[in-house]
């Protein structure tokens, strides 16, 4: 017979050298499903993850990119790593930004057309509590009636998309926009447009916030009591109810935190490289940053890294549909093998594989 048994002691070597065991394996399957597809593997292997960086021909437009993509994969998965240290999954991010969008970019067409310098701070503050709103309903849920916040966070993400297509359609379109769904041009309108900071590099706010919440992150998890008391009840719940922590404040804290930070990335984004509400305005981060949050082993500057490295994917894959004609769907996959081999190889961290006929206790 063949069984797991748990290590005594996971491995930390093991441990910090999994997700890059990931990636290998990633580009070794994900390779062999372009061949079978009719592309080179090399080739794309070598379009998804150099071209973007060092080929001339794309870099001057690819690498700004790199930013604009990371940021909001980055903001949120510091929030959800949060409460998945504390054993809170909240799945449902993508509702966060999306609601965050809306509620911030209804904030400021409030005010249109006024150029007053607070109303971009105004749209900040209204993005974020928009999130942290919803993400308070699973956490409502979950400490008055023992919901599992894993389900009504992924039903909310539908509802939020159904809220998005109506406000597209009716309370935020645009009234000189002869009738299309779709909300103003934030790009349009200085004092509601989330610019470049600096120039040709894709840094604007919403990668600062992302930088910033990844210091706040670190600074919480390892100086912070509070940061104590959410590891504590992840790792050993009994513990930390006999240390006097509050369980139903640690998950209000948790999904707090976390549906405010989606609810951020949706405001940064809307203002920015989207530039509008629109129907299809959201793009799959919520899930992705779920992803980003894992191969990050749930640590700030490991979550920093793998945001850039997920945003490379992102862009490398837009390139490699461009240049080699693969279909959308094969990036998706490939980018949901990273979730995959990840997973699979922490069963090996953490157990060890035994032969033979197991003991009885």
């Amino acid at each position: 017979m063949i069984h797991l048994e748990r290590r005594p002691q996971p491995s930390r070597l093991w441990t910090a050298t999994t997700p890059l065991i990931a990636v290998v394996l990633t580009m070794i399957v994900g390779g062999t499903m372009f061949a079978a597809l009719g592309t080179d593997p090399f080739e794309a292997i070598r379009t998804i993850f150099w071209d973007p960086l060092f080929n001339t021909q794309f870099a001057g437009f690819t690498r700004p990119q790199l930013l604009v993509k990371a940021g909001p994969l980055i903001l949120i998965a510091i929030g959800l790593s949060i409460g998945f240290r504390a054993g809170i999954w909240n799945i449902g991010a993508e509702g966060q930004y999306i609601m965050g969008a809306i509620c911030g970019a209804a904030a400021g067409l409030a005010l249109y057309p006024s150029e007053s310098p607070l109303i971009f701070p105004l749209m900040i503050l209204a993005g974020g509590l928009g999130g942290w709103a919803w993400a308070a309903i699973p956490a409502v849920l979950k400490t008055r009636f023992g919901t599992n916040e894993i389900l009504v966070s992924l039903m909310l993400v539908y509802v939020a998309e159904n809220v998005l297509a109506s406000v597209s359609s009716g309370l935020l379109r645009n009234p000189e926009g002869m009738g299309f769904p779709g909300s103003r041009n934030f790009k349009e309108w200085d004092a509601a447009h989330n610019a470049e900071i600096v120039a040709g590099t894709g840094m604007h706010w919403g990668v600062v916030f992302a930088f910033i919440a990844v210091i706040a992150a670190y600074v919480l998890l390892t100086r912070h009591i509070q940061g104590f008391n959410i590891r504590l009840t992840g790792e050993a719940p009994r513990a930390a109810r006999f240390s006097g922590v509050n369980p139903a404040r640690i998950i209000f804290l948790c999904l707090g935190i976390s549906g405010a930070l989606a609810g951020l990335a949706g405001l940064f984004e809307v203002t920015g490289p989207a530039g509008q509400i629109s129907i299809d305005f959201n793009s799959g981060y919520g899930f992705t940053a779920i992803i980003v949050a894992f191969l990050g082993r749930l640590n700030p500057i490991g979550i920093l890294l793998a945001g850039l490295l997920m945003a490379l994917t992102y862009i490398g894959g837009e390139l490699a549909q461009l240049m080699l004609g693969l279909p959308g769907a094969s990036i998706q996959l490939f980018q949901g093998m990273l979730l995959f081999f990840l997973l699979a190889t922490d069963v090996f961290t953490n157990y060890r594989v035994r032969f033979g006929r197991s003991e009885v206790a």
